[in-house]
């Protein structure tokens, strides 16, 4: 390392994707330190709680393959660190026919392997629920323990040589001309109004992975003008207890997505028209073993300030999770609900953004869908921060990137289609 280098990079925040970096990093041999402003396992993030769906299925062959990548890093994960953090008990698409033709034909060019079926067939599987008019069923798909994964990403970073320092608060990020990054950090201010102690870290690049506070921490950093607003929600899945144990004996009830239609709906049902009763927002979910059956809508919560959240849930919306799942999940007690908060940080088209701006590596606007691709977007932004060239095989990487929202052309949505970042 070159004289007046600190460390040759530090990851700024240990969600699920700093820590995946920094394990990536340290695991390369480079000189690495990660800084947390909070403790170990907090919950005013993206990365806490029990589960998360993991799957390979979108419509977009990029996702796919970036999913397939990081599904190989999952593996390596798993036999270096000795835990189980993937359980594949398989993943549901439902929905109306011309809801799933897409995701079908996705699935079938990257050799994903699926079951095509009613939903009648599906329901026969699984009793306690109750599903739309098609069903896919992914065999390599599941539950990624999300507390578990980070644990273990920032336990098999330090086995390595990171160094990973909780209360760490970064208060600023300069760039130095001879391109050095200048990281200003400090534990919260003591009480009775005492300044916290600063420090100063120079290193060769700096990873932010921040999540929520990524827009405040990035304001005065050059060559970041260009930053898409990212729209930071607070949503509020809830667990909901199963009537019935021998519905999830064996760990084997599946992840669940629900892709609401109702013009696709409508069209299956002829001249019957539309059922009055068909929802108006889809769902996913999965089972949390000892606790129940995770549901939530996706990315209908309120905008928030990251700290100056209430983690409430708000009636409304809660009333309107529990009539679906009152509808759809006869095996599931609708009327006793646990909410659960946390947030999302979304980008205009809800892809993510992984990129490079001098020494500053950005990774951000995980869109509530991001949780899925945690090892393997560690790898991708560990190269960046070396400046080496991703190694992603069939993924796109320009789709991610920053000059995407240069044009004056208005963002399309992306094939995000579920969200497993949310708690």
């Amino acid at each position: 390392m070159d004289q007046g280098w600190d460390v040759d990079v530090v990851v700024v925040g240990g969600g699920a994707m700093g820590s995946a970096t920094a394990w990536a990093l340290a695991r390369r041999g480079t000189r690495v330190t990660l800084l947390e402003q909070f403790e170990p396992g907090h919950v005013r993030g993206a990365s806490h709680g029990a589960g998360r769906i993991f799957r390979l299925g979108y419509t977009d062959p990029s996702h796919v393959r970036l999913a397939q990548h990081a599904h190989r890093w999952w593996d390596v994960l798993q036999e270096e660190s000795g835990e189980q953090l993937l359980t594949l008990n398989g993943c549901v698409d439902h929905g109306p026919v011309l809801a799933l033709r897409d995701l079908a034909q996705t699935l079938q060019d990257c050799d994903v392997p699926f079951e095509y079926m009613t939903g009648l067939e599906a329901q026969a599987r699984w009793p306690g629920m109750r599903l739309d008019d098609r069903a896919i069923v992914q065999p390599i798909a599941g539950r990624a323990h999300a507390d578990r994964t980070v644990a273990a990403l920032q336990s098999e970073a330090v086995r390595h040589g990171a160094q990973v320092r909780h209360g760490a608060r970064v208060l600023s990020i300069a760039v130095e001309d001879g391109g050095a990054v200048l990281c200003v950090t400090g534990a919260p201010a003591a009480e009775g109004g005492a300044a916290p102690e600063v420090e100063v870290i120079r290193a060769r690049a700096v990873v932010v992975a921040v999540g929520a506070w990524t827009a405040g921490l990035l304001a005065d950093v050059p060559g970041l003008e260009g930053l898409p607003r990212l729209v930071v929600t607070q949503e509020q899945p809830a667990h909901f207890p199963v009537r019935d144990e021998a519905l999830v004996a064996g760990d084997d009830w599946p992840s669940f997505i629900h892709h609401v239609d109702p013009e696709g709906h409508a069209a299956a049902r002829g001249d019957l028209g539309a059922d009055p009763a068909y929802p108006r927002l889809g769902v996913y979910g999965h089972h949390t073993p000892g606790v129940g059956i995770k549901v939530g809508h996706h990315g209908t919560g309120p905008v928030v300030d990251p700290d100056e959240r209430d983690f409430a849930a708000e009636p409304g919306r809660l009333a309107a999770l529990r009539d679906y799942v009152r509808e759809w999940f006869p095996g599931v007690d609708a009327d006793a609900p646990e909410p659960i908060s946390c947030t999302y940080t979304t980008t205009p088209d809800e892809r993510f953004l992984l990129d490079r701006v001098g020494p500053v590596v950005l990774g951000a606007g995980f869109s509530g869908h991001g949780f899925k691709f945690t090892p393997g977007i560690g790898q991708i932004l560990a190269s960046l921060a070396l400046g080496e060239e991703p190694d992603a095989p069939g993924v796109d990487l320009s789709m991610f990137a920053l000059a995407r929202f240069a044009s004056d052309r208005p963002a399309e949505p992306a094939d995000s289609a579920e969200p497993v970042a949310a708690a």
